[in-house]
């Protein structure tokens, strides 16, 4: 395939709102959308993908290939005027190229159109501490994030820093200034780039990941000092992310790192997207606001009873369970599906008889 041929492809799949493409030697080219895979054209020989590949490349700004030839992976995003935006993660596999491409849609998406509830777009009204956003891989993470900066964006006045790797939705000034700076590209890595971020005025700072102990001890410094922190992990339950945060300490540190954690630690919004009863994905929220209750289990290091205080304390809080629950109740899902997805799945199996 050459240029015009990727770009007429790449045209068909964010025509047809898919969210991803699997650009891989030995199968068709591949477009996955609502959580399915449908194929087009015949099965891609390695030459083929590497044409496919140094086409993408010269279509972002004539990016050097070379890094993924000697390192084995490449990740950068890239625009299509008047059609799309492209999040890129080029890769080796059994010798041949190979990439799995995110479609981004410039607008920036809508809450309401997107199932995503005012419950959770009011977490943009914090202005200070640290709040999370958890979900395995693919869940509407980052879309949930973008959702809740142009809240803020539209809300308050302020500078608001997002770093990512690579860049996703991208942001207009309105109310706020908006600085963005992707990971390689506009900074050397995570870590570097948020200190330099506390030097930025900054009232609002996105961290796209926290991938290791700097990087969350740096951002929860960050929160104590007034900033309102919003990053995401990839764990499903509010309990489990707080797990996972202590777990990447040493012994030796953890104590400190709870007490941190009891005091600028918001909210976690932890999401997986399942399939409604017409076939198109959706998300489903937990969502965990910190309470003087939390904050002291926290602090107690009682982190497993967390879900039970989550559960039982509706209007202010929602379980995993009781999201799907209500989707069952209002006829959005099916049983099956609720079940399915749920994180007690026999307690729910006997609420929904």
């Amino acid at each position: 395939m050459n240029k015009e041929q990727t770009l007429e492809f790449l045209s068909k799949a964010a025509d047809l709102h898919a969210s991803d493409i699997f650009i891989i030697a030995g199968r068709p080219l591949s477009i996955k959308t609502d959580g399915r895979l449908s194929t087009y054209g015949d099965r891609l020989m390695p030459e083929q993908t590497s044409e496919i590949l140094e086409a993408i490349y010269q279509m972002a700004n004539n990016r050097d290939i070379s890094r993924l030839h000697n390192t084995g992976d490449d990740d950068f995003s890239f625009s299509i005027p008047g059609l799309s935006r492209f999040r890129i993660n080029a890769y080796k596999q059994r010798g041949s190229l190979a990439a799995v491409i995110r479609v981004i849609a410039f607008q920036l998406p809508d809450p309401a159109e997107l199932s995503i509830p005012e419950d959770v777009m009011s977490i943009a009204d914090l202005t200070k501490g640290m709040v999370l956003v958890t979900g395995s891989a693919g869940s509407g993470k980052s879309t949930t994030m973008a959702c809740l900066i142009d809240r803020i964006n539209h809300s308050r006045e302020g500078h608001i820093i997002t770093l990512e790797d690579p860049l996703e939705y991208l942001h207009r000034h309105d109310r706020c200034i908006v600085s963005q700076r992707e990971i390689c590209t506009d900074t050397e890595n995570y870590i570097t780039s948020l200190r330099a971020t506390l030097r930025q005025s900054p009232d609002v700072i996105l961290l796209g990941e926290m991938r290791d102990h700097e990087t969350i001890q740096t951002a929860m410094t960050a929160a104590e000092t007034g900033h309102l922190i919003l990053s995401s992990l990839h764990t499903l339950g509010a309990a489990n992310s707080l797990n996972r945060i202590i777990d990447v300490f040493e012994p030796s540190q953890q104590h400190q790192i709870i007490m941190q954690l009891s005091m600028v630690l918001q909210a976690v919004i932890s999401q997986q997207l399942v399939p409604d009863v017409n076939g198109k994905n959706i998300p489903v929220f937990e969502i965990m606001r910190l309470t003087p209750a939390i904050r002291n289990m926290i602090r107690d290091n009682k982190i497993h009873q967390i879900d039970g205080v989550i559960s039982s304390s509706p209007g202010q809080m929602r379980s995993m369970d009781q999201s799907l629950f209500e989707l069952y109740k209002n006829g959005r899902i099916t049983k099956e599906t609720a079940i399915n997805y749920a994180m007690n799945p026999e307690m729910l199996r006997r609420r929904l008889g």
